[in-house]
């Protein structure tokens, strides 16, 4: 089987990602489900080592033997780009690609709540994105940038692993370096990008204390930051931030945090009636109340804030999923299967929850 050919039908079968693992056929997942090709024969290992190095450099090679993981974008010339994970499995390959467009979709064409133009348009502070893996994370982050690259002109450095959606020069300049072949580190590369005149930095992951800090080092010093973590909700995120820190730094990062801190978007996506999925978007926005709750460290009563501050932009999860529901794009029962609160989330439903 050829590499290409495999990648082609990710497009066909309008599916987001690909996965081969020697001795099962390749496997899509198509609106969030995994579906096993069953027409394709079972990967063998020679054909994994094969696609390895038609896909890779000797380099990636080289850093895949020594690490025994590897992270890299593959494109294919009029087709699309995918980000690549390759790992060992019980003395095997497994190949993950995830399929990235090389067209950015605008914010407009997600159907992303108004609030998120206005956030990416901030001249400072930090701005997360969070999510579970495959939450549609980067293709968020990626609408973001490239709203704020058609309306104003600024000097962005993106730090990404790897480079996902090609950002070409609009209103902005825009340097995108990737770990591992443009630099060592996240946070190595975050401290050079500091020196090097941005208005915008966006991390791509914000995964240890280093990275973290010198992130809020830079929100704090007049810099727009985008970063992006594994959480899943306002409360948690915002935890999972002043948790890094060693207990007795603590308290000061709370106070920190609050100050810079101008929105926790966290996504989740649902499966859409007619085909396809559409994100449902819990939205915390730094206002008064907001930092008041993180300088406290009362994180945890964030979610009863946001509830009722509908007019600042803020929503929780299951106000989105009931507002999915209302607007005709998921079912009830979906919405029941993603929602943080089964009960609450009827309560929105019977109370005819909309924003529109």
């Amino acid at each position: 089987m050829e590499i290409n050919d495999l990648l082609k039908r990710v497009l066909e079968k309008s599916a987001s990602d690909l996965h081969l693992i020697v001795g099962t056929s390749p496997v899509l997942r198509i609106h969030g489900d995994l579906v096993v090709q069953k027409d394709l024969p079972m990967i063998t290992q020679e054909e994994a080592m094969q696609m390895l190095s038609t896909i890779t450099t000797q380099e990636h090679i080289d850093f895949f033997n020594k690490e025994r993981e590897l992270d890299f974008a593959y494109s294919v010339p009029g087709l699309s780009r995918f980000r690549v994970n390759v790992l060992r499995q019980r003395g095997t390959l497994s190949f993950a690609f995830r399929l990235v467009p090389f067209k950015i979709p605008t914010l407009d064409e997600l159907g992303m709540p108004p609030i998120l133009k206005q956030l990416a348009l901030k001249k400072r502070g930090l701005i997360l994105v969070t999510g579970q893996t495959g939450s549609g994370k980067s293709t968020t982050m990626a609408a973001l940038i490239n709203y704020l690259n058609e309306n104003e002109a600024r000097n962005i450095i993106t730090i990404e692993e790897p480079i996902e959606f090609l950002h070409q020069n609009k209103k902005c300049v825009i340097a995108q370096r990737e770990v591992g072949s443009d630099t060592y580190s996240f946070s190595k590369a975050l401290i050079y990008a500091l020196r090097h005149d941005p208005d915008v930095v966006v991390v791509g992951e914000m995964r240890d204390l280093s990275t973290i800090s010198t992130a809020i080092t830079a929100a704090e010093t007049g810099h727009l930051v985008f970063g992006t973590l594994h959480t899943y909700n306002a409360p948690q995120t915002i935890d999972r931030i002043v948790d890094v820190f060693p207990s007795e730094q603590q308290p000061q990062i709370r106070i920190q945090v609050a100050q810079i801190i101008e929105a926790v978007i966290s996504q989740t996506l649902i499966h859409k009636i007619g085909g396809g999925r559409v994100a449902a978007m819990e939205i915390m926005i730094g206002t008064q109340a907001t930092r008041y709750l993180i300088r406290e460290g009362k994180a945890h009563q964030l979610h009863s804030a946001m509830q009722t501050a509908a007019r600042e932009g803020m929503q929780i999860l299951d106000q989105a999923l009931a507002n999915l529901v209302g607007t005709g794009k998921i079912t009830k029962e979906d919405a029941m299967l993603n929602a943080a609160d089964v009960d609450q989330l009827k309560t929105f439903l019977n109370a005819g929850y909309s924003r529109n």
